[in-house]
């Protein structure tokens, strides 16, 4: 038995996750692998090959990993909570006229919980994963902080992990770039690992068409929403489209209208079927409300305004805010607009490189706030 620990690490068959499987093994913890069965393609209708974190080729790299280190891998069936969970809110929440993260959703609701249950019943201390991005206990609280490698940083996906799961999560590529990590793999002769192809788009849309696979999903979809108008900001109707789940804000390409300006989806309105139009101007807010909280850095800011760097989307850099919790939700006041706020997708608050917390974005707002509240 280790004296550092026995740590569940999740095997992707990708080159992050298993390198960050080796290091923990060099470095004398008990290592034992797992790899989640999420998604099967066969079942999604798309045309594409089947790649990515489930395919059969993934999970034949990543126990080849553990043979050859000589560490237990196993293979774990989540599926059906997968399905039950993040499918089913990716669907509804399209019909609802949101834009969902599901890569968010998953991290939080699915693999960390069933990682942690297998590391329960494995007798794992630990749990571990690739991503990029570090975490220190402060304050009593376990903060999670942006990653080196600023292209790589992944915190942004890991708000919602609650500070149980957190006690017991080891990020061992946090401090590490990745052109280091290549070259880790190198020198340990796992080169098919470096020169295997990442995977960006959704697991279970590997030909990143969310409209085939709403379509696929909800039967009769397609008749139900036909016909819907496209508007302007003043109600003028131009247009009709396809149905608004088929469209996101800030949405520019693929509208199928030409109105002699760039026009951009500003607004979805669902019970009336109506997709708004406008120009990239009318894209820019300046306040949103954010929902279904965890708070990272502090229990609650409750009565305590602070300063902050917010990001509304995965590659967003963010921007200067003012974040007011009230109750369950948070008030946020950018310093300047920010184009294509979509609800549905998750807002994360940084102090510095320190996640503060995050949820999901509930509706954008122009407000003449004082931001001048902290000076």
């Amino acid at each position: 038995m280790s004296k550092l620990g026995r740590v569940l690490v999740a095997m992707s068959g990708g080159i992050d996750s298993s390198v960050a499987a080796v290091m923990l093994h060099e470095q004398g913890y008990e290592v034992v692998g797992m790899t989640m069965k999420t998604w099967d393609y066969a079942s999604s209708g798309a045309s594409k090959k089947e790649t990515g974190c489930c395919s059969l080729d993934s999970i034949n790299d990543a126990r080849n990993i553990a043979v050859q280190l000589g560490f237990p891998h196993y293979i774990i069936d989540i599926r059906e909570e997968f399905g039950d969970f993040v499918i089913n809110h990716f669907t509804d929440e399209y019909i609802a006229g949101r834009t969902p993260n599901p890569c968010v959703l998953c991290n939080t609701h699915i693999k960390w919980d069933a990682l942690l249950r297998r590391a329960d019943q494995l007798g794992c201390d630990f749990i571990a994963t690739g991503h990029y991005a570090n975490i220190r206990e402060e304050n009593g609280r376990y903060v999670i902080s942006k990653g080196l490698d600023e292209n790589k940083d992944q915190s942004y996906a890991l708000w919602g992990i609650s500070q149980e799961s957190l006690s017991r999560t080891i990020f061992p590529l946090g401090s590490l770039r990745k052109t280091e990590i290549r070259q880790m793999a190198l020198d340990r002769g796992f080169t098919e690992l470096v020169n295997k192809p990442e995977s960006y788009e959704i697991c279970f849309i590997p030909d990143n068409d969310y409209r085939g696979f709403l379509k696929r999903r909800v039967e009769g979809l397609e008749e139900q929403v036909a016909g819907g108008e496209f508007v302007l900001e003043d109600g003028t109707v131009v247009g009709n489209h396809e149905g608004y789940p088929f469209y996101t804000i800030g949405q520019r390409k693929g509208l199928g209208i030409a109105l002699g300006f760039p026009a951009y989806v500003t607004r979805i309105e669902k019970d009336s079927n109506r997709v708004v139009l406008g120009n990239y101007e009318d894209l820019a807010k300046n306040a949103m409300t954010v929902g279904k909280l965890n708070m990272v850095k502090y229990e609650n800011l409750i009565g305590q305004p602070i300063p902050t760097i917010t990001k509304v989307r995965y590659n967003d850099a963010g921007t200067e805010a003012i974040v007011e919790q009230e109750g369950d939700k948070m008030k946020v006041h950018f310093l300047s607009g920010v184009h294509a706020i979509a609800p549905g997708q998750a807002a994360v608050f940084y102090e510095g490189n320190d996640v503060v917390g995050g949820g999901w974005i509930e509706s954008n707002y122009n407000s003449d706030y004082n931001l001048n509240v902290l000076q």
